[in-house]
């Protein structure tokens, strides 16, 4: 099938400045992306769909998902362990709301439950559930009685030899990225952000193992040690990094090219603004995401210099911040980064698609067609890809999830 959008001002994902014209997608596919003018008089489709001025763009990618994770703006869960079967309920759940949300690409950082990721990706390839691309993981992998509070599982034991055990597993099992929690977290034991959870050899041949069997790796970092682990590994991408110091930024500006940084700002500003009940304590939760959230604001701006590819997602899922709201990190670029909205929005789609693998992310010919077409310039006030209701058009490699309002979409 052949579809024209016409008569939008399009952003390319690149952070160039939108320009008016239209776009043709065959299959699910990107045809052709045309200017405005005769070349779109002359296009023949079969479907056609008038933008009315908004703008279309290439759908978002959360670089730091936890679809297990199981608080939505449709429903919050009180509680973060669920039974095997509500969790998987969430999971599917949380897919469709963020591709609801204008998501349509999401890397996983790490799940709850064994196997269900790959499972929820195979449903969604296969068309049996509405949901974003997912790159899946498995359950969070941390040494067991390292942090002192159970926040993932160790089931292969310690060593070199059970890491690659484990990346077998994964392999295995479906998973895409695994999950190593290489430092500690002040949000639930205050000060284990500076412990280092595994030795030097579990994680090279973390590293070895992952690169044999085709897989990547994704880590839990805070500090320069924990950094340098992860970059020793050639993990893929690196959450938090708020503790870096100068070598630890050298260090990453220099691999630049193969590697992704996700600050995650979106849980420490929500963290800071819950109001909990009185029996709810987050007062180590507070303390720790004011100092990252201060700290990150100097890291940055200096890891994007150096051009370090800087993602958003903000470990979304949690009762005061629940999956739905992920686009709000792109405010924060904005306003606690420095970013520009074209920027922020750029870092959400061009670098996003990056990390993904795929083509993603641009609106240019021969790349998949997920696109969002989006009432207003979101180029220039961001917020307004929070507003679900604004994104009036959702399509996913050619098919449409959301259609244009108040138009009819054949032609």
């Amino acid at each position: 099938m052949r579809q024209l959008i016409r008569n939008v001002e399009i952003f390319d994902g690149t952070g160039s400045a939108r320009r008016p014209g239209a776009v043709v997608v065959e299959g699910d596919r990107i045809a052709a992306v045309l200017d405005d003018g005769p070349a779109v008089e002359a296009v023949c489709a079969d479907v056609e769909m008038d933008g009315q001025g908004g703008t279309l763009m290439p759908g978002m990618v959360d670089a730091h998902t936890h679809l297990t994770w199981g608080s939505s703006v449709e429903k919050i869960y009180h509680q973060f362990i669920l039974p095997p079967e509500e969790l998987k309920a969430a999971a599917w759940r949380n897919a469709r709301v963020l591709l609801d949300h204008g998501f349509t690409s999401l890397y996983s950082a790490g799940a709850l439950g064994d196997r269900i990721e790959p499972e929820l990706a195979r449903a969604i390839a296969a068309g049996e559930t509405p949901g974003p691309r997912l790159v899946p993981s498995t359950l969070e992998r941390s040494p067991e009685g390292g942090e002192g509070i159970e926040t993932g599982d160790v089931f292969n034991g310690r060593g070199p030899e059970a890491m690659r055990a484990f990346v077998s597993y994964c392999a295995n099992a479906g998973v895409q990225s695994l999950k190593l929690v290489i430092s500690g977290e002040d949000a639930l034991k205050p000060g284990s952000s500076q412990d280092i959870l595994y030795t030097e050899e579990e994680m090279l041949a973390a590293g070895e193992a992952a690169k044999e069997a085709g897989l990547w790796i994704a880590t839990h970092v805070y500090t320069p040690r924990a950094i340098h682990l992860a970059l020793e590994a050639d993990a893929r991408i690196l959450y938090h990094c708020s503790f870096a110091d100068d070598a630890a930024i050298e260090a990453m500006a220099a691999r630049k090219d193969r590697i992704f940084y996700a600050p995650g700002p979106g849980v420490s500003v929500a963290a800071l603004e819950a109001a909990p009940p009185p029996h709810i304590d987050m007062g180590a939760m507070k303390a720790s995401a004011a100092q990252r959230l201060e700290l990150e604001k100097t890291l940055v701006p200096k890891l994007k210099a150096r051009g370090v590819r800087v993602l958003p997602g903000g470990d979304y899922g949690f009762p005061f911040n629940p999956h739905g709201r992920n686009a709000r990190d792109l405010e924060h670029f904005v306003r606690h980064y420095g970013y520009s909205p074209a920027e922020a929005l750029s870092a959400a789609t061009m670098l996003g698609g990056q990390l993904m693998g795929r083509q993603v992310g641009l609106v240019r010919e021969g790349w998949l067609a997920d696109l969002l077409l989006v009432e207003g310039d979101p180029t220039q006030d961001v917020a307004i890809m929070q507003d679900k209701d604004r994104i009036r058009m959702i399509m996913l490699g050619g098919q449409l999830h959301k259609s244009p309002l108040n138009q009819p979409i054949n032609a």
